[in-house]
């Protein structure tokens, strides 16, 4: 569906995008992923049209997206992360509008535009104007306009902010419903989100790709030893100590309290087989065993890995997302 070779944005000295290829295929949720400054929104921008490249190609659908623009864009949806409004026209009034700059026919923009504002729960509002809307309309209104003219491709670009937790769920679900006839890059900082909706996802960082693949394999893949969850009753004292006479425990986090007397460590093993040893050991030493469970790393801990910044000790996820980046020569190389 859509197929990116060798892309690269320069803005003088700055490399916003450095030879990046990957590609969307049909009827695919592809997450998008990178701390700010990575070169997420830069290359959206590309891939839309709304930017142009320094080298490389972007196609969507068979059309290149610098030789076939206008074909290429017909294709296209998109909702970037501030919603294009216009808050002085109405909600209908603004959607019309929009079909219109699309080139939809005429015959069809009023089932269009009743389809998108029925699709995104925002009917009740069409004679609002855009200017009273919370932030979630807002939002809500922009991700209407991404869907006129049945574009193959939707580029979502932090769809869920702004959102209530009800309204999330909502998008989410249109989100997998879209997913039966478009194609669609979906990026968020709210990584249960993406989770929940994308199976393969795309993360990139200083603007390389540092990982392609589904979110299963990477979590398998990023996990160097055996992991453990472990949630015991009795002393933390005599648990540490047990645990680490028992041969093939690599590591063991800090006790966390989980309840009174009761705690939870999680524990790196040289392999499966060593779990057995720990369930003896402690029922041996008269420790309660309230929980035991192989587990492995999630979408967040593998970003942090493949983000992480050598020589930067990072205390949480929150951090690397809201880390400012380095101010760009060219006011557009921003995220």
């Amino acid at each position: 569906m859509v197929e990116i070779k060798n892309l690269t944005k320069h803005y003088g000295k700055n490399v916003a995008v450095k030879n990046i290829s990957f590609e969307i295929r049909d009827n695919e949720i592809l997450g998008f992923l990178g701390p700010n400054g990575a070169g997420k929104s830069t290359t959206m921008n590309i891939i839309a049209g709304y930017l142009p490249s320094t080298e490389g190609t972007v196609t969507v659908n068979g059309f290149d997206i610098t030789e076939q623009a206008s074909e290429a864009k017909k294709c296209i949806g998109y909702l970037p992360e501030i919603p294009p409004v216009y808050p002085d026209m109405r909600v209908e009034e603004y959607l019309k509008f929009v079909a219109g700059l699309k080139g939809v026919k005429r015959g069809e923009i009023r089932s269009q535009v009743e389809n998108s504002m029925e699709r995104l729960h925002i009917s009740d509002m069409r004679r609002r104007l855009i200017r009273n809307l919370s932030k979630g309309y807002k939002q809500r209104v922009g991700f209407a306009q991404a869907l006129l003219g049945n574009p193959k491709l939707l580029i979502l670009d932090e769809p869920t902010v702004g959102l209530d937790p009800a309204q999330v769920s909502e998008v989410r679900n249109l989100i997998l419903d879209l997913k039966k006839d478009h194609s669609i890059i979906f990026s968020s900082h709210i990584l249960a989100e993406v989770s929940a909706v994308c199976e393969r996802v795309v993360i990139i960082n200083k603007g390389e790709i540092k990982a392609i693949d589904t979110i299963a394999n990477l979590e398998q893949s990023m996990t160097a030893n055996t992991v453990l969850d472990l949630t015991v009753e009795g002393d933390t004292t005599k648990t540490v100590r047990i645990l680490k006479d028992i041969r093939g425990v690599t590591s063991i986090s800090e006790p966390e309290e989980v309840a009174e007397n009761r705690h939870h460590y999680r524990i790196e093993l040289e392999s499966e087989a060593v779990r057995n040893e720990i369930m003896s050991a402690l029922v041996a030493n008269q420790i309660g065993i309230v929980e035991m469970s192989m587990a492995k790393l999630n979408l967040e801990q593998v970003f942090l890995k493949v983000t992480e910044n050598s020589g930067k000790k990072r205390s949480s996820l929150q951090d690397l997302l809201d880390e400012t980046p380095e101010a760009p020569e060219n006011p557009y190389d921003a995220e």
